[in-house]
Protein backbone atom coordinates (compact mmCIF):
# COMPACT_ATOMS: atom_id res chain seq x y z
CA UNK A 1 0.00 0.00 0.00
CA UNK A 2 2.83 2.13 1.09
CA UNK A 3 4.03 1.96 -3.03
CA UNK A 4 0.51 2.87 -4.18
CA UNK A 5 -0.09 5.40 -2.42
CA UNK A 6 1.50 8.06 -4.07
CA UNK A 7 -0.30 6.96 -7.41
CA UNK A 8 -3.80 7.33 -5.61
CA UNK A 9 -2.83 10.55 -4.56
CA UNK A 10 -1.87 11.67 -7.67
CA UNK A 11 -5.10 10.23 -9.59
CA UNK A 12 -6.90 11.79 -6.79
CA UNK A 13 -5.51 15.40 -7.26
CA UNK A 14 -5.54 15.40 -11.15
CA UNK A 15 -9.40 14.32 -11.10
CA UNK A 16 -10.15 17.34 -8.50
CA UNK A 17 -8.54 20.16 -10.34
CA UNK A 18 -9.99 18.61 -13.73
CA UNK A 19 -13.41 18.97 -11.85
CA UNK A 20 -12.68 21.96 -10.37
CA UNK A 21 -11.37 23.76 -13.47
CA UNK A 22 -14.63 22.41 -15.87
CA UNK A 23 -17.14 24.11 -12.80
CA UNK A 24 -15.12 27.53 -12.89
CA UNK A 25 -16.51 29.80 -15.92
CA UNK A 26 -15.19 30.03 -19.32
CA UNK A 27 -13.31 34.09 -18.86
CA UNK A 28 -10.17 34.83 -19.67
CA UNK A 29 -7.51 34.69 -17.19
CA UNK A 30 -5.97 37.24 -15.38
CA UNK A 31 -2.27 37.70 -15.04
CA UNK A 32 -2.72 36.78 -11.30
CA UNK A 33 -5.01 34.39 -11.46
CA UNK A 34 -3.39 30.59 -10.50
CA UNK A 35 -2.76 28.91 -13.69
CA UNK A 36 -4.15 25.29 -14.24
CA UNK A 37 -2.90 22.25 -15.51
CA UNK A 38 -2.75 22.71 -19.22
CA UNK A 39 -3.19 18.85 -19.90
CA UNK A 40 -6.34 18.74 -19.22
CA UNK A 41 -7.09 22.12 -20.95
CA UNK A 42 -5.99 20.64 -23.52
CA UNK A 43 -7.88 17.68 -23.77
CA UNK A 44 -11.02 19.22 -23.21
CA UNK A 45 -10.38 22.04 -25.83
CA UNK A 46 -10.06 18.79 -28.24
CA UNK A 47 -13.52 17.46 -26.72
CA UNK A 48 -14.99 20.56 -27.57
CA UNK A 49 -13.68 21.15 -30.71
CA UNK A 50 -14.79 17.86 -32.01
CA UNK A 51 -18.11 18.78 -30.90
CA UNK A 52 -18.31 22.29 -32.69
CA UNK A 53 -17.03 20.78 -35.59
CA UNK A 54 -19.09 17.81 -35.97
CA UNK A 55 -22.13 20.51 -36.48
CA UNK A 56 -20.35 22.81 -38.94
CA UNK A 57 -17.93 21.26 -41.38
CA UNK A 58 -18.83 18.33 -43.62
CA UNK A 59 -17.96 14.79 -42.42
CA UNK A 60 -14.75 13.29 -43.73
CA UNK A 61 -12.74 16.56 -43.99
CA UNK A 62 -9.88 16.40 -42.61
CA UNK A 63 -7.60 19.80 -41.11
CA UNK A 64 -5.04 20.55 -39.21
CA UNK A 65 -5.24 22.95 -35.94
CA UNK A 66 -2.49 24.57 -34.89
CA UNK A 67 -2.13 25.82 -31.28
CA UNK A 68 0.47 28.54 -30.60
CA UNK A 69 0.30 28.69 -26.69
CA UNK A 70 1.56 32.02 -25.07
CA UNK A 71 0.81 33.60 -21.54
CA UNK A 72 -3.24 34.51 -23.42
CA UNK A 73 -5.90 32.45 -23.75
CA UNK A 74 -7.34 30.49 -26.46
CA UNK A 75 -10.94 31.03 -27.90
CA UNK A 76 -12.90 28.24 -29.35
CA UNK A 77 -15.13 29.79 -32.08
CA UNK A 78 -18.62 28.45 -33.06
CA UNK A 79 -17.19 27.79 -36.60
CA UNK A 80 -14.40 25.16 -34.80
CA UNK A 81 -11.54 28.00 -35.80
CA UNK A 82 -8.65 28.11 -32.95
CA UNK A 83 -7.83 31.27 -31.94
CA UNK A 84 -5.07 33.00 -29.90
CA UNK A 85 -4.93 36.25 -28.68
CA UNK A 86 -3.67 38.40 -25.88
CA UNK A 87 -6.04 39.67 -23.04
CA UNK A 88 -5.62 43.19 -24.41
CA UNK A 89 -7.31 42.52 -27.72
CA UNK A 90 -10.33 39.98 -27.61
CA UNK A 91 -12.80 38.94 -30.20
CA UNK A 92 -14.49 41.23 -31.79
CA UNK A 93 -17.68 39.24 -30.99
CA UNK A 94 -16.78 37.03 -27.83
CA UNK A 95 -20.29 35.86 -27.50
CA UNK A 96 -19.19 33.69 -30.22
CA UNK A 97 -16.63 32.38 -28.78
CA UNK A 98 -15.54 29.75 -25.69
CA UNK A 99 -12.54 31.11 -23.92
CA UNK A 100 -10.36 29.09 -21.35
CA UNK A 101 -7.33 29.63 -19.79
CA UNK A 102 -3.86 28.11 -21.49
CA UNK A 103 -0.65 27.31 -20.24
CA UNK A 104 3.04 28.65 -20.94
CA UNK A 105 4.68 28.61 -24.06
CA UNK A 106 4.09 25.82 -26.31
CA UNK A 107 3.89 24.75 -29.97
CA UNK A 108 1.13 22.19 -30.85
CA UNK A 109 0.21 20.31 -33.76
CA UNK A 110 -3.00 18.23 -33.83
CA UNK A 111 -4.46 16.66 -36.78
CA UNK A 112 -8.12 15.84 -36.50
CA UNK A 113 -10.12 13.45 -39.15
CA UNK A 114 -13.40 13.91 -39.04
CA UNK A 115 -15.52 10.86 -40.12
CA UNK A 116 -19.31 10.79 -40.16
CA UNK A 117 -20.68 8.53 -37.02
CA UNK A 118 -22.62 5.65 -37.47
CA UNK A 119 -22.47 1.70 -36.92
CA UNK A 120 -20.88 1.54 -39.80
CA UNK A 121 -18.37 3.93 -39.69
CA UNK A 122 -15.52 1.49 -38.66
CA UNK A 123 -15.68 0.06 -41.84
CA UNK A 124 -13.71 3.24 -43.69
CA UNK A 125 -12.46 4.42 -40.38
CA UNK A 126 -9.69 1.97 -39.56
CA UNK A 127 -6.34 1.19 -40.38
CA UNK A 128 -6.93 -2.20 -42.05
CA UNK A 129 -9.05 0.47 -44.81
CA UNK A 130 -6.82 3.15 -45.10
CA UNK A 131 -3.88 0.78 -45.63
CA UNK A 132 -5.71 -1.17 -48.42
CA UNK A 133 -6.50 2.04 -50.03
CA UNK A 134 -3.07 3.21 -50.08
CA UNK A 135 -1.77 -0.37 -51.94
CA UNK A 136 -4.53 0.25 -54.25
CA UNK A 137 -3.77 4.15 -54.94
CA UNK A 138 -0.31 2.77 -55.52
CA UNK A 139 -0.67 0.13 -57.78
CA UNK A 140 -3.03 2.14 -59.86
CA UNK A 141 -0.43 4.67 -60.41
CA UNK A 142 2.16 2.40 -61.12
CA UNK A 143 0.05 0.17 -63.62
CA UNK A 144 -1.26 3.79 -65.69
CA UNK A 145 2.76 4.45 -66.40
CA UNK A 146 2.95 1.44 -67.80
CA UNK A 147 0.60 2.80 -71.22
CA UNK A 148 -1.11 -0.23 -71.86
CA UNK A 149 -4.17 -0.88 -73.77
CA UNK A 150 -7.71 -2.52 -73.71
CA UNK A 151 -6.85 -5.73 -75.45
CA UNK A 152 -10.99 -6.13 -75.98
CA UNK A 153 -12.50 -9.12 -74.74
CA UNK A 154 -12.29 -12.90 -74.01
CA UNK A 155 -15.61 -13.74 -76.68
CA UNK A 156 -13.83 -11.53 -79.35
CA UNK A 157 -10.45 -12.75 -78.71
CA UNK A 158 -10.01 -13.78 -82.45
CA UNK A 159 -11.56 -10.87 -83.62
CA UNK A 160 -9.54 -9.80 -85.97
CA UNK A 161 -9.77 -13.21 -88.21
CA UNK A 162 -13.56 -14.62 -87.12
CA UNK A 163 -15.24 -11.49 -88.19
CA UNK A 164 -12.56 -9.16 -90.43
CA UNK A 165 -11.28 -11.83 -92.71
CA UNK A 166 -13.58 -14.68 -92.88
CA UNK A 167 -17.07 -14.20 -94.22
CA UNK A 168 -19.04 -16.68 -92.87
CA UNK A 169 -21.11 -14.51 -91.52
CA UNK A 170 -21.67 -12.64 -94.91
CA UNK A 171 -22.36 -15.60 -97.15
CA UNK A 172 -25.50 -17.12 -98.08
CA UNK A 173 -27.53 -19.08 -100.91
CA UNK A 174 -29.72 -18.55 -103.08
CA UNK A 175 -31.33 -14.55 -104.11
CA UNK A 176 -31.78 -11.78 -101.78
CA UNK A 177 -33.41 -8.41 -101.68
CA UNK A 178 -33.03 -5.75 -98.86
CA UNK A 179 -34.84 -2.30 -98.59
CA UNK A 180 -34.05 0.34 -96.30
CA UNK A 181 -35.45 3.49 -94.89
CA UNK A 182 -33.50 5.66 -93.00
CA UNK A 183 -35.16 8.33 -91.30
CA UNK A 184 -32.14 9.47 -89.35
CA UNK A 185 -28.55 9.37 -88.85
CA UNK A 186 -27.84 10.74 -85.35
CA UNK A 187 -30.06 9.23 -83.37
CA UNK A 188 -29.94 6.29 -85.69
CA UNK A 189 -33.51 5.34 -87.09
CA UNK A 190 -34.16 3.22 -90.26
CA UNK A 191 -36.32 0.55 -90.79
CA UNK A 192 -36.00 -2.15 -93.56
CA UNK A 193 -37.59 -5.31 -95.32
CA UNK A 194 -35.62 -8.64 -96.53
CA UNK A 195 -36.73 -10.88 -98.89
CA UNK A 196 -34.73 -13.94 -100.38
CA UNK A 197 -35.61 -17.10 -102.18
CA UNK A 198 -33.85 -20.65 -102.21
CA UNK A 199 -31.85 -20.10 -99.00
CA UNK A 200 -31.96 -21.98 -96.53
CA UNK A 201 -31.07 -20.26 -93.55
CA UNK A 202 -33.14 -17.40 -94.33
CA UNK A 203 -36.67 -17.14 -93.84
CA UNK A 204 -38.40 -15.23 -96.78
CA UNK A 205 -39.40 -12.29 -95.05
CA UNK A 206 -37.98 -10.47 -92.61
CA UNK A 207 -39.13 -6.34 -91.01
CA UNK A 208 -36.86 -5.34 -89.04
CA UNK A 209 -36.53 -1.78 -87.28
CA UNK A 210 -33.60 0.01 -85.87
CA UNK A 211 -32.97 2.71 -83.36
CA UNK A 212 -29.44 4.14 -81.73
CA UNK A 213 -28.27 7.10 -79.84
CA UNK A 214 -24.96 7.80 -77.27
CA UNK A 215 -26.90 5.37 -74.85
CA UNK A 216 -29.81 3.34 -76.14
CA UNK A 217 -29.96 0.96 -78.78
CA UNK A 218 -32.72 -1.14 -80.19
CA UNK A 219 -33.07 -3.43 -82.68
CA UNK A 220 -36.32 -5.50 -83.61
CA UNK A 221 -36.70 -8.49 -86.32
CA UNK A 222 -39.77 -10.20 -86.87
CA UNK A 223 -40.25 -13.13 -89.67
CA UNK A 224 -43.63 -14.27 -91.79
CA UNK A 225 -43.38 -17.50 -89.15
CA UNK A 226 -44.04 -15.24 -86.35
CA UNK A 227 -40.28 -15.66 -85.28
CA UNK A 228 -39.36 -12.72 -82.95
CA UNK A 229 -35.60 -11.15 -82.21
CA UNK A 230 -35.12 -7.89 -80.24
CA UNK A 231 -32.08 -6.21 -79.01
CA UNK A 232 -31.75 -3.59 -76.41
CA UNK A 233 -28.66 -2.03 -75.27
CA UNK A 234 -27.98 0.83 -72.21
CA UNK A 235 -24.71 2.37 -72.20
CA UNK A 236 -24.62 3.69 -67.85
CA UNK A 237 -21.38 4.86 -68.10
CA UNK A 238 -18.52 5.23 -70.62
CA UNK A 239 -17.37 2.33 -69.47
CA UNK A 240 -20.33 0.18 -68.50
CA UNK A 241 -22.70 -1.24 -70.78
CA UNK A 242 -25.72 -4.00 -70.54
CA UNK A 243 -27.15 -5.92 -73.62
CA UNK A 244 -30.29 -7.39 -73.41
CA UNK A 245 -31.42 -10.16 -76.18
CA UNK A 246 -34.35 -12.13 -76.51
CA UNK A 247 -35.42 -14.44 -78.71
CA UNK A 248 -38.73 -15.97 -79.05
CA UNK A 249 -40.18 -18.46 -81.40
CA UNK A 250 -43.23 -20.39 -81.96
CA UNK A 251 -43.59 -23.77 -80.57
CA UNK A 252 -42.32 -25.35 -77.21
CA UNK A 253 -38.69 -24.19 -75.68
CA UNK A 254 -38.32 -22.25 -78.43
CA UNK A 255 -37.40 -18.98 -76.10
CA UNK A 256 -34.06 -17.96 -75.53
CA UNK A 257 -33.26 -14.43 -73.31
CA UNK A 258 -28.91 -13.38 -72.28
CA UNK A 259 -28.05 -10.50 -70.26
CA UNK A 260 -24.85 -9.62 -70.71
CA UNK A 261 -23.05 -6.97 -68.41
CA UNK A 262 -19.56 -5.66 -69.96
CA UNK A 263 -16.69 -2.72 -68.36
CA UNK A 264 -14.39 -1.75 -70.54
CA UNK A 265 -11.44 -0.55 -68.71
CA UNK A 266 -8.21 0.84 -69.73
CA UNK A 267 -5.89 -1.83 -69.81
CA UNK A 268 -8.97 -4.58 -69.52
CA UNK A 269 -12.34 -6.06 -69.53
CA UNK A 270 -14.44 -7.64 -67.65
CA UNK A 271 -17.96 -8.88 -68.58
CA UNK A 272 -20.37 -11.49 -66.95
CA UNK A 273 -23.23 -13.07 -69.01
CA UNK A 274 -25.96 -15.27 -68.37
CA UNK A 275 -28.05 -16.80 -70.93
CA UNK A 276 -32.02 -18.27 -69.65
CA UNK A 277 -31.50 -17.83 -66.23
CA UNK A 278 -34.24 -18.72 -63.88
CA UNK A 279 -35.49 -19.76 -60.36
CA UNK A 280 -39.29 -20.65 -61.28
CA UNK A 281 -38.71 -24.33 -60.48
CA UNK A 282 -37.35 -23.99 -56.98
CA UNK A 283 -33.99 -23.32 -57.86
CA UNK A 284 -31.28 -21.82 -59.90
CA UNK A 285 -31.03 -22.84 -63.47
CA UNK A 286 -29.16 -21.47 -66.53
CA UNK A 287 -25.72 -20.37 -68.71
CA UNK A 288 -23.92 -18.04 -66.92
CA UNK A 289 -20.57 -16.88 -68.12
CA UNK A 290 -17.85 -14.80 -66.50
CA UNK A 291 -14.88 -13.50 -68.11
CA UNK A 292 -11.67 -11.35 -67.51
CA UNK A 293 -8.58 -9.82 -70.25
CA UNK A 294 -6.10 -7.93 -68.83
CA UNK A 295 -2.81 -6.21 -70.52
CA UNK A 296 -0.13 -7.35 -69.28
CA UNK A 297 2.54 -5.39 -71.44
CA UNK A 298 1.85 -3.35 -74.50
CA UNK A 299 1.74 -6.49 -76.22
CA UNK A 300 0.68 -9.39 -74.01
CA UNK A 301 -2.87 -9.65 -72.61
CA UNK A 302 -3.78 -12.77 -70.33
CA UNK A 303 -7.77 -14.21 -69.12
CA UNK A 304 -9.69 -16.57 -68.22
CA UNK A 305 -13.11 -17.34 -68.51
CA UNK A 306 -15.56 -19.51 -65.85
CA UNK A 307 -19.14 -21.00 -66.90
CA UNK A 308 -21.39 -22.29 -64.59
CA UNK A 309 -24.13 -24.16 -66.23
CA UNK A 310 -27.33 -26.01 -64.88
CA UNK A 311 -30.24 -27.29 -67.03
CA UNK A 312 -32.59 -28.42 -64.63
CA UNK A 313 -32.93 -29.35 -61.15
CA UNK A 314 -33.03 -33.04 -61.16
CA UNK A 315 -29.53 -32.73 -62.66
CA UNK A 316 -26.01 -31.13 -61.29
CA UNK A 317 -24.04 -28.06 -62.02
CA UNK A 318 -20.89 -28.29 -64.09
CA UNK A 319 -18.67 -26.02 -64.56
CA UNK A 320 -15.60 -25.43 -66.64
CA UNK A 321 -12.17 -22.85 -66.98
CA UNK A 322 -10.66 -21.93 -69.89
CA UNK A 323 -7.25 -20.22 -70.50
CA UNK A 324 -6.49 -17.34 -73.31
CA UNK A 325 -3.67 -15.32 -74.48
CA UNK A 326 -3.37 -12.64 -77.17
CA UNK A 327 -0.15 -11.20 -78.51
CA UNK A 328 -0.13 -7.72 -80.79
CA UNK A 329 3.21 -6.93 -82.85
CA UNK A 330 3.54 -4.57 -85.25
CA UNK A 331 1.43 -5.41 -88.10
CA UNK A 332 0.22 -9.41 -86.87
CA UNK A 333 -2.02 -10.46 -83.73
CA UNK A 334 -1.61 -14.42 -82.69
CA UNK A 335 -4.64 -15.43 -80.44
CA UNK A 336 -4.90 -18.90 -78.33
CA UNK A 337 -7.68 -19.65 -76.21
CA UNK A 338 -7.17 -23.69 -73.94
CA UNK A 339 -10.90 -24.87 -72.82
CA UNK A 340 -10.99 -27.42 -69.66
CA UNK A 341 -12.13 -30.10 -72.17
CA UNK A 342 -8.74 -30.49 -73.52
CA UNK A 343 -9.94 -28.21 -76.49
CA UNK A 344 -6.98 -25.43 -78.13
CA UNK A 345 -8.64 -22.61 -80.14
CA UNK A 346 -5.72 -20.78 -82.36
CA UNK A 347 -5.44 -17.95 -84.62
CA UNK A 348 -3.20 -15.59 -86.65
CA UNK A 349 -4.13 -12.51 -88.39
CA UNK A 350 -1.22 -10.58 -90.61
CA UNK A 351 -1.57 -7.61 -92.29
CA UNK A 352 -0.14 -7.72 -95.73
CA UNK A 353 -0.70 -4.35 -97.59
CA UNK A 354 -3.22 -1.87 -97.06
CA UNK A 355 -5.83 -3.41 -98.73
CA UNK A 356 -4.82 -7.00 -98.29
CA UNK A 357 -5.25 -9.39 -94.82
CA UNK A 358 -4.59 -12.72 -94.39
CA UNK A 359 -5.71 -15.11 -91.27
CA UNK A 360 -5.55 -18.62 -90.27
CA UNK A 361 -8.08 -20.28 -87.78
CA UNK A 362 -6.72 -23.73 -85.87
CA UNK A 363 -9.13 -25.60 -83.43
CA UNK A 364 -7.65 -29.03 -81.52
CA UNK A 365 -9.42 -31.82 -79.84
CA UNK A 366 -6.70 -33.69 -78.10
CA UNK A 367 -9.43 -36.70 -77.45
CA UNK A 368 -8.60 -38.59 -80.82
CA UNK A 369 -8.22 -35.62 -83.06
CA UNK A 370 -11.62 -36.15 -83.79
CA UNK A 371 -12.89 -32.32 -83.72
CA UNK A 372 -9.75 -31.25 -85.02
CA UNK A 373 -10.61 -28.11 -87.99
CA UNK A 374 -9.13 -25.27 -89.49
CA UNK A 375 -9.46 -22.62 -92.04
CA UNK A 376 -7.89 -20.15 -94.17
CA UNK A 377 -9.02 -17.00 -95.35
CA UNK A 378 -8.26 -13.43 -96.86
CA UNK A 379 -9.63 -10.26 -97.27
CA UNK A 380 -9.49 -7.31 -99.66
CA UNK A 381 -10.80 -3.65 -98.49
CA UNK A 382 -11.42 -1.19 -100.86
CA UNK A 383 -10.14 2.08 -100.05
CA UNK A 384 -12.44 5.61 -100.25
CA UNK A 385 -15.95 6.27 -99.21
CA UNK A 386 -18.88 4.58 -100.88
CA UNK A 387 -21.90 7.01 -100.99
CA UNK A 388 -23.73 4.82 -103.09
CA UNK A 389 -27.62 3.75 -101.97
CA UNK A 390 -27.85 0.61 -104.24
CA UNK A 391 -25.51 -2.34 -104.08
CA UNK A 392 -24.96 -5.79 -105.85
CA UNK A 393 -23.30 -8.38 -103.65
CA UNK A 394 -22.08 -11.76 -104.71
CA UNK A 395 -21.31 -14.18 -102.56
CA UNK A 396 -20.20 -17.87 -103.40
CA UNK A 397 -18.98 -20.85 -101.14
CA UNK A 398 -17.10 -24.29 -101.65
CA UNK A 399 -15.75 -27.27 -99.73
CA UNK A 400 -13.41 -29.42 -101.80
CA UNK A 401 -13.95 -32.23 -99.01
CA UNK A 402 -17.99 -32.45 -98.81
CA UNK A 403 -17.58 -31.27 -102.79
CA UNK A 404 -20.04 -28.74 -101.83
CA UNK A 405 -20.73 -25.34 -103.47
CA UNK A 406 -22.86 -22.76 -102.45
CA UNK A 407 -24.03 -19.59 -104.74
CA UNK A 408 -25.48 -16.27 -103.36
CA UNK A 409 -26.76 -13.10 -105.40
CA UNK A 410 -28.35 -9.70 -103.63
CA UNK A 411 -29.75 -6.28 -104.17
CA UNK A 412 -29.41 -3.45 -100.98
CA UNK A 413 -31.11 -0.36 -101.90
CA UNK A 414 -31.69 2.22 -99.21
CA UNK A 415 -33.53 5.08 -99.58
CA UNK A 416 -33.25 8.57 -97.62
CA UNK A 417 -33.38 12.28 -97.78
CA UNK A 418 -30.72 14.32 -98.61
CA UNK A 419 -30.61 16.15 -95.11
CA UNK A 420 -29.50 12.56 -94.30
CA UNK A 421 -25.78 13.39 -95.83
CA UNK A 422 -25.20 16.43 -93.28
CA UNK A 423 -26.18 14.71 -90.53
CA UNK A 424 -23.38 12.13 -91.41
CA UNK A 425 -20.70 14.70 -90.07
CA UNK A 426 -21.39 13.65 -86.12
CA UNK A 427 -23.09 10.31 -86.20
CA UNK A 428 -24.35 8.93 -82.95
CA UNK A 429 -21.49 6.74 -80.62
CA UNK A 430 -24.27 3.75 -80.37
CA UNK A 431 -23.42 1.04 -77.58
CA UNK A 432 -23.91 -2.02 -80.12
Amino acid sequence: MAMAHPVIKFLVECLSRFFGWRNSSARPMSASAPARPGLFQLLDAWRGGLREARRELPFGKKFKVPFECQPSTIHLSRRSSIQAASPSSPPADTTQFLSFPAFDSCIIMSSMALEKDGPLGFLSNNAVTAALADTYTSFSERRAALGLSNPGSVENIAREVQRDVFLNNYTFSGLRADLTKAFSISPLFQVSHAFSMGSQGLPPYTFAALFGTNKIFMQGNVDNEGQLSTRFNYRWTPSLVTKTQIQIAPGPNQAMMQFDNEYTGNDFTASLKTLNPSIIDGGLTGIFIGSYLQSVTPSLALGLEAIWQRAALNQGPETALSYCAKYKGSDWIASAQLAAGGAISTSYWRKLTDKVEAGVDLNLQFAGLSGAGGMMGGAYKKGGRDNSWSQLTFASEMDHVKSTAKIGLAVSIEAGGEELQEQQAAPAQIPF
